[in-house]
């Protein structure tokens, strides 16, 4: 087990470090002077390459990933272009909000998600599973951000039973701040819900046909007992392997939802960010949320691993 961890791990390595390379030249493509959002159109040219030369904008790029990346690894993401405030104390800021949203979104994934899944498959080809398989088609087509638009128009225009955006302080008022984080959880999770109950209902489908539930029903074993002992629990295995990417897809999305909700997390402000030029900031939050995401992913195959021996054990068989 101990060589499968380390094995994975050295995997990660590479794909950090391409990461890393997207991220840093990704922000150099984009339109626009860091100096001239700072300073502002009419700023004289002096001006603009006293701002430069101050935030490291006139060494060549090599110069200035590998600074960067030097920096990161020892834990020194900068300083803000915009507002001078410490990168890593304006991530400390943010981040409770998105951990927030990201956490009630998986847990609204996985309750809809698993469920419909398996009522989709025990009850195949019928009315149920027809509409539990419109309800996924279109919440997969739906855009997040048309999605979230919706949503505000019904519940809080139309309805008034939740607030549009924002977010309120759980530890005064519990029951406000769950008005506040159901809709954008919800849709946040509404996409990632309908592909789990595609992935889940599919399991189910391709267990409930195996040899071992044929026989456990020849036996006179009860339907409820077949599903729920034997089938639900193999079904679910390769469900695992999908949750890592489940959750950083949340992380991806809450960019959209936050912006549309008006929630103070990571994702909003990326998005002020990027407006703004300020590298050091959007550097800091991509290269978070890329960390996440692996070792997320990481610890699914781990947790895999250890739910099927021959996921870890496979290298050294095919020898």
């Amino acid at each position: 087990m101990a060589a499968y961890i380390i094995r994975r791990f050295l995997e990660a390595l590479p794909v950090l470090f391409l990461a890393t390379l997207v991220i840093f030249l990704g922000l150099r493509l984009l339109p626009g002077d860091p100096a001239v959002v700072l300073a502002g159109q009419d700023a004289s040219p002096q001006t603009l390459a006293a701002i430069r030369e101050a935030n490291g904008l006139n060494d060549p790029l090599p110069v200035q990933y590998v600074i960067w990346l030097k920096n990161a690894v020892t834990g020194n993401l900068g300083v803000s272009f915009f507002t001078r405030a410490q990168v890593a104390t304006l991530i400390a800021q943010r981040a409770p909000a998105t951990v927030e949203l990201g956490v009630a979104g998986m847990f609204l994934t996985l309750l809809i998600g698993v469920p419909t899944g398996i009522l989709a498959a025990i009850r195949a080809h019928r009315p149920s599973d027809w509409f539990i398989s419109a309800f996924n088609g279109l919440a997969v087509a739906v855009p997040g951000f048309w999605l979230g638009i919706l949503a505000i128009l019904l519940f809080s225009l139309v309805l008034g039973w939740l607030p549009p955006g924002g977010r309120g302080d759980f530890t005064r008022d519990p029951g406000q701040e769950l008005k506040f984080l159901l809709l954008p959880a919800l849709t946040l999770a509404l996409p990632g819900a309908a592909g789990l109950s595609r992935l889940v209902k599919a399991s189910m489908l391709e267990v409930l046909g195996d040899d071992y539930v044929r026989t456990a029903r020849a036996k006179g074993v009860s339907n409820n007992t077949v599903v729920w002992r034997h089938a639900l629990r193999n079904a679910l295995v390769p469900v695992v392997t999908i949750l890592g990417l489940q959750f950083g897809r949340l992380l991806g999305g809450a960019v959209i939802t936050e912006s549309v909700f008006s929630w103070p997390g990571l994702g909003r402000l990326i998005r002020d960010s990027i407006g703004n030029r300020d590298y050091a900031v959007v550097q800091a939050c991509l290269l978070l949320l890329v960390v996440l995401f692996i070792a997320i992913n990481l610890l699914t195959d781990i947790t895999y691993g250890v739910l099927d021996p021959r996921i870890r054990l496979g290298r050294r068989t095919a020898r």
